[in-house]
């Protein structure tokens, strides 16, 4: 009786259960669903370089910051450790709702803002902005002057001229964003930026000082109120030099798109098919091909001097006693080196064991973390992902260094095997905080 109670409770429990599970989004995986006319937050990140591996502050450079001043979006360790410092920004984005040459700021440029602006389009810096969590994609124009999208890298700042060498920054944006429609409102399914220089110019040859309110309502000659600024509708391109006034503007425009949300970060894995899928398997299988030709040649140049050297002792064995020959036969070939392969080293063994440890802590690291990315749980939505399991795995394979570095070093009849274990955990980690540390004071 007591056992049937017993099962009922179980069964009424384990029903009950359902009722009070709950669960959770990861942060910035969750769909966020807008409705019309609401605000579209946009965010810009650091800015990138082709040429040097050093982020920048976006708001280092002469741009326009909100009337309040930038607020920093919560990071988690990984985006911190990657250079990303991603912030509020002026642009206002409702969705559906398009908007042509918004005017945002005016800055004259010094003598220092506009050596540096000079210097980050010399080394090709690129701004990465964010909309719901989707980076920028560029739109450009090609070398046959087709119009093309870039997915990764985001878009630059600014260009030099071909001609006459000068710098030149993109000051007009025209901000392109998919959405698609759900029950409950609009999701933003793509997001993308084609950047323009342009040097603006006010109707009746009106002066703004960047200061005064009015200027943001008086109309431009170069930039119409009632369509988007067109590549070809620029007649002089905005030149970067002391006491030069630049005008930041911006265009917002809003097209149906049919990818489901699930969907939009394909295209950026892809680049849009711009690289064939069959790429990857012909590197993957020339890769493969490769190793196999230069085993087979290693395998056969060894297997060949092998059986020169076995025919050679068994000539030399046959012509002698088996006695005579133990005295009279010298070693040759790979014999010579039979007694140095598990020898341990004469200088430094310890510090041997050491980069053997750290190596295999590396190796699996490595391993798992490729693992975890080829099953989709390293997702490029979560920013950041990818360095927190690289961290979280190095600590936990610290058990196989410590383990493979004192255990070879007792094998080699070392008796600090304690040392050789908390080396291994300083050493490296301790080198890469040094690195770390030194390019983050200067």
């Amino acid at each position: 009786m007591v056992s049937r109670n017993s099962a009922l409770i179980l069964f009424a429990a384990v029903a009950w259960l359902p009722a009070v599970v709950w669960g959770f989004y990861v942060p910035g995986v969750a769909p966020l669903t807008f409705s019309k006319g609401e605000d579209v937050p946009l965010k810009v990140n650091a800015l990138t370089s082709t040429k040097t591996q050093i982020p920048r502050d976006y708001y280092r450079l002469p741009f326009c910051a909100p009337g309040d001043g930038p607020k920093m979006a919560s990071e988690n360790l990984g985006e911190f450790l990657t250079g990303n410092k991603i912030q509020s920004s002026p642009f206002k984005l409702n969705m559906l709702t398009e908007t042509y040459c918004n005017k945002l700021c005016q800055i004259t440029l010094d003598n220092l803002q506009a050596s540096k602006l000079r210097l980050h389009i010399k080394y090709g810096y690129h701004n990465n902005w964010i909309i719901d969590n989707l980076p920028s994609a560029a739109v450009g124009v090609g070398k046959k002057g087709e119009r093309r999208k870039r997915y990764s890298g985001g878009f630059p700042i600014g260009f030099i001229a071909s001609d006459n060498k000068l710098p030149y920054v993109y000051n007009h944006v025209n901000i392109n964003v998919d959405y698609h429609p759900y029950e409950e409102g609009y999701r933003v399914v793509g997001f993308a930026v084609e950047p323009l220089s342009i040097k603006h110019e006010f109707q009746g040859g009106f002066q703004w000082d960047g200061v005064t309110p009015e200027g943001l309502q008086k109309p431009l000659e170069t930039c119409s109120t009632t369509r988007h600024l067109l590549r070809g509708d620029i007649s002089t391109s905005q030149v970067v030099k002391p006491k030069e006034k630049v005008l930041y503007t911006y265009g917002v425009t809003w097209n149906f798109s049919g990818v489901e949300w699930s969907s939009r970060w394909d295209v950026y894995l892809n680049e849009d098919h711009l690289v064939p899928a069959q790429v990857h398997w012909y590197s993957i299988t020339n890769s493969i091909l490769v190793v196999v030709f230069l085993s087979f040649l290693i395998v056969s140049i060894m297997v060949r001097n092998l059986r020169r050297d076995i025919a050679a002792y068994n000539a030399l064995s046959a012509l002698a006693d088996e006695e005579d020959a133990e005295d009279k036969e010298d070693e040759k070939g790979w014999k010579l080196v039979h007694a140095d392969v598990f020898r341990p080293p004469q200088s430094q063994p310890m510090l041997y064991c050491v980069f053997l440890g750290s190596g295999a802590q590396l190796g699996i690291t490595l391993l798992f973390a490729i693992m975890l990315s080829a099953m989709g749980f390293l997702s490029p939505a979560r920013r950041g992902s990818l360095m927190i399991a690289f961290l979280v795995f190095y600590m936990l394979c610290g058990i196989f260094a410590g383990y493979l570095s004192s255990r070879l070093y007792k094998s080699f009849r070392g008796r600090q095997w304690q040392v050789c274990t908390v080396v291994t955990a300083l050493l490296f980690p301790g080198l890469a905080f040094g690195v770390f540390l030194f390019f983050n004071i200067i």
